[in-house]
């Protein structure tokens, strides 16, 4: 694998530990602002949203630029984000904040999709792009187990303040070890757009809102559900949160190598079992040992799905793949963001702590069942629903025979 994933990674180490780590510190920032937790879950929502409207606004007005100009300049806005929450006076200030470093994130992770997957042979792609989101499941080992003690310890701001260093870090990987990339030639926006034409693309983005969704019903609420339901001691969240984070890396890893190979089945697998792990963990939250193991699954089951539905996205699109990747990555986050606002509602109404979890298998299983629907349409014409647009007619050769 080339080095340049190595900076890719560093920057998705710092993206990634911003948008988790706030899960082990909800109780903590709602203390401090006197807000209830599920209104501190909107810190949840508004980055997921930012995210989800940021991907496709950010990469428009990056299609002038160099690709690893834009990448620098996302780790710039990234940066000042998280100062804005590390200094923030008012609960509204924060939430800005957080809004403001989450613009960076959908066009990263989407045009760096790109330049992974172009870095490597075609029958490596889902890996260089798992590579590249290693740094993203790494962070949940390192980054937010270590920034929830920090908040914990010494204060959530510290930790934002630490985050926005990552930054820093991040820019200067970026500055120094990804290659200038020309940009293709003959795609245009309009171009860009007509891949939102495929219903495959769609599928595929459905399949992201849903699946990935069903996993952060369950783990934006995992502190209050663990310390009230489980009956672990606050400090254990962090450690819960490690679980969580290498049950994301092994299942990134697992996920880019099988999708390569079995794509839609890779995705059978993981939604299904996704489903039937979040509903047990409405039961096994009650006991120690079943809720870490459950934590574990969840993250590898859920992560398993992220390189394949990525990479069909970049199939469907394949010409003029940048918005599409990026918006997909936006939907990660629309899942996110849906998944987090139920969540706190059938916690509002009553329904416990645990209640999230069956919301995160109900989207689970949703997602299975896009996935079932795009294989049996893509069955029934016989041929990949390819969209070939913009690029020289040899690209447009080699996509048709991909």
């Amino acid at each position: 694998m080339p080095l340049a994933l190595l900076a890719l990674a560093i920057g998705a180490f710092g993206i990634g530990t911003t948008e988790f780590v706030i899960m082990g510190l909800l109780p903590e920032v709602a203390g401090d602002y006197g807000v209830s937790i599920p209104t501190a879950g909107y810190l949840v929502t508004g980055y997921a949203l930012g995210v989800m409207f940021g991907a496709p606004l950010m990469t428009v007005l990056g299609t002038k630029v160099s690709r690893k100009r834009m990448l620098m300049l996302l780790m710039g806005l990234f940066i000042v984000g998280n100062l804005l929450s590390a200094l923030a006076p008012a609960f509204s200030v924060m939430l800005i904040g957080r809004i403001v470093a989450s613009l960076a994130h959908g066009a990263f992770f989407g045009i760096g999709s790109v330049v992974a997957a172009d870095l490597v042979a075609p029958d490596k792609k889902a890996g260089a792009i798992a590579m590249m989101f290693t740094g993203l499941t790494v962070a949940n080992v390192v980054g937010v187990p270590l920034g929830t003690l920090v908040g914990q310890s010494v204060g959530w701001r510290v930790t934002f303040a630490v985050v926005a260093a990552l930054g820093v870090v991040g820019l200067a990987g970026i500055a120094r070890l990804v290659p200038d990339m020309p940009k293709a030639e003959g795609v245009r926006l309009r171009h860009e757009l007509a891949a939102f034409k495929n219903v495959q693309v769609l599928l595929a983005m459905a399949m992201t809102v849903l699946g990935f969704g069903g996993v952060f019903a369950a783990i934006t609420y995992i502190a209050p559900m663990m310390t009230h339901v489980a009956g672990f001691a606050d400090g254990s969240v962090t450690w819960l949160l490690v679980l969580f984070g290498l049950g994301m890396v092994g299942g990134n890893l697992v996920g880019g190598k099988f999708a390569d190979r079995a794509l839609m089945p890779m995705l059978y697998v993981s939604l299904g079992a996704l489903a039937v792990v979040l509903a047990l963990f409405t039961f096994t939250a009650h006991d120690k040992l079943l809720s870490a193991i459950s934590i574990a699954l969840i993250g590898a089951l859920g992560f398993a799905t992220v390189p394949p539905l990525q990479k069909r996205v970049l199939d469907q699109a394949h010409g003029a793949p940048t918005l599409a990747s990026a918006v997909n990555i936006g939907a990660f986050n629309l899942g996110n963001a849906l998944s987090a606002w139920l969540g706190g509602l059938v916690i509002a109404a009553g329904l416990g702590y645990t209640a999230p979890n069956w919301v995160g298998a109900a989207l689970a299983a949703g997602a299975l069942a896009l996935a079932l629907l795009s294989a049996a349409l893509e069955r029934r014409t016989g041929e990949p629903s390819t969209v070939v647009t913009g690029g020289t007619p040899a690209e447009h050769r080699a996509a048709v025979h991909h």
